[in-house]
């Protein structure tokens, strides 16, 4: 039976959730956007007449199609040239999805959506339903085919995994853009011991360039190691200019809600660095250079105001 144009607009008017649940789940917006479409096959394969709750039923499908994509993924990771980080969204992006709560805000963080990665499926979606969607357990075990028992069970076994791996501190954006500066006035400075000062002393970090772009395959571990690496990153060198194919601008933002460094080359974004920020410091670097994982940002990035970047970098 064919859509009619309300059923279409019924489903229009839930893409943004169900892509913004997609993207919680996947951590990919790629694999997220694509899960939505299959989700709207099947909608469009459906005796939509049928369906007594739209939003309901399209919810059931799409996280069931994430789930599988989630089984498949792992496999695929294993594989996967060096470490593997979730595709940064930049501010803006409507995939972000509610941000009204500090617990939606940090449900998308990307410290938590690495940490969702070594949740189970049937774990990730229920914290991702219940704590970024506040859907309730008797609908999360309608969803997932489980009681609203094992449900709550589920919930509080992945928030516990979550909670003992995160120390995040909630930050207002004119806050982030000063860490920003700060730390890039650091890293530019040519010394080690103003970028010390910033950091915790377990600062890890991690870079992912997908086989791609060269990225340490092996995460950089303490205040002093991060911060000669850091150093030595924005350090000019003509290799760098030629590995890059220019000079690129350097801008201060927020990606998924924390602090970030975008590096933009004639347009494209090349490079999105999140700043884990703690009470203590900045605890934590993710270096996002897959150009794969990076085609999303540079859409968003055209499409809105990113105001003039901090310096042009002398790569």
């Amino acid at each position: 039976m064919a859509l009619t144009m309300n059923d279409v607009d019924r489903f229009e008017a839930s893409r943004p959730r169900l892509e913004a649940i997609a993207y919680r789940l996947l951590g990919s917006a790629s694999e997220a956007e694509d899960a939505v479409q299959e989700t709207f096959l099947r909608w469009q394969a459906a005796d939509v007449d049928r369906v007594e709750v739209p939003e309901a039923w399209l919810t059931k499908v799409l996280t069931n199609l994430c789930l599988n994509q989630l089984t498949s993924a792992r496999a695929r990771r294993e594989t996967y040239v060096g470490q593997w980080l979730p595709e940064p969204l930049l501010a803006g992006d409507p995939m972000l999805g509610p941000a009204d709560t500090a617990e939606r805000r940090e449900a998308v963080s990307f410290a938590v959506l690495t940490l969702l990665e070594r949740l189970s499926p049937n774990e990730r979606a229920v914290y991702v339903l219940r704590e970024a969607f506040d859907y309730p357990h008797r609908e999360i075990a309608a969803i997932l085919d489980i009681s609203e028992a094992a449900s709550q069970q589920i919930f509080h076994r992945a928030r516990k995994h979550v909670a003992a791996g995160r120390a995040r501190t909630e930050i207002d954006e004119a806050a982030a853009r000063r860490i920003v500066e700060e730390f890039l006035a650091a890293a530019t400075s040519g010394q080690t011991e103003p970028l010390v000062r910033l950091l915790t002393s377990d600062a890890v970090s991690i870079g992912d360039g997908g086989g791609k772009v060269p990225a340490r395959a092996k995460a950089f571990e303490g205040a002093l190691a991060v911060a000669k690496f850091m150093r030595g990153l924005f350090k000019p060198g003509k290799a760098k200019r030629a590995l890059v194919g220019g000079s690129p601008d350097v801008y201060a933002t927020t990606a998924n809600g924390d602090p970030a460094v975008v590096v933009v080359l004639d347009g494209r974004v090349i490079g999105v660095m999140c700043l884990e920020v703690t009470a203590e410091g900045i605890a934590g670097f993710r270096n996002q250079v897959n150009p794969d994982k990076l085609e999303r940002a540079t859409r968003v990035w055209a499409a809105t105001d990113h105001g003039e970047p901090l310096f042009r970098s002398a790569f």
